[in-house]
């Protein structure tokens, strides 16, 4: 099966650090202004999901979640995370790490985005 958002092993071993100073957290991939479109890190009682909110996946047993509006220019895309030296966005757990998230991301082939579609 197709997943609509994958980590890398660098990625997974940043979620796994923040887990551990933080407890529970979830990753959210931000369509703002300020922090442009970086995945964001936040403990789990610290940022509020609405109703236009969509899971994505599970990256090392973290959600992933993105504004449904957001979802629409992304949707044809596999978002791939990783991680890289340098210090995340403000509002993010990992803006004090020497490692920050990104996004990457590849278009499905047609034959992926068709198996994805069935799942909506």
């Amino acid at each position: 099966m197709v997943e609509r958002v994958i980590a890398t092993d660098e990625a997974l071993k940043l979620i796994e650090s923040i887990r551990k100073k933080h407890g529970q957290i979830l990753l959210y991939q931000s369509g703002g202004c300020c922090d442009g479109s970086a995945p964001m890190c936040y403990g789990k009682d610290d940022f509020f999901l609405g109703g236009s909110d969509i899971y994505l996946g599970s990256l090392g047993n973290i959600p992933f979640y993105m504004h449904r509006s957001q979802y629409e220019y992304w949707k044809h895309t596999q978002l791939i995370i990783d991680a890289i030296p340098g210090r995340g966005t403000t509002f993010s757990l990992d803006s004090v790490e020497d490692r920050h998230f990104i996004t990457q991301s590849r278009v499905f082939t047609a034959e992926e985005y068709k198996e994805l579609r069935k799942l909506l």
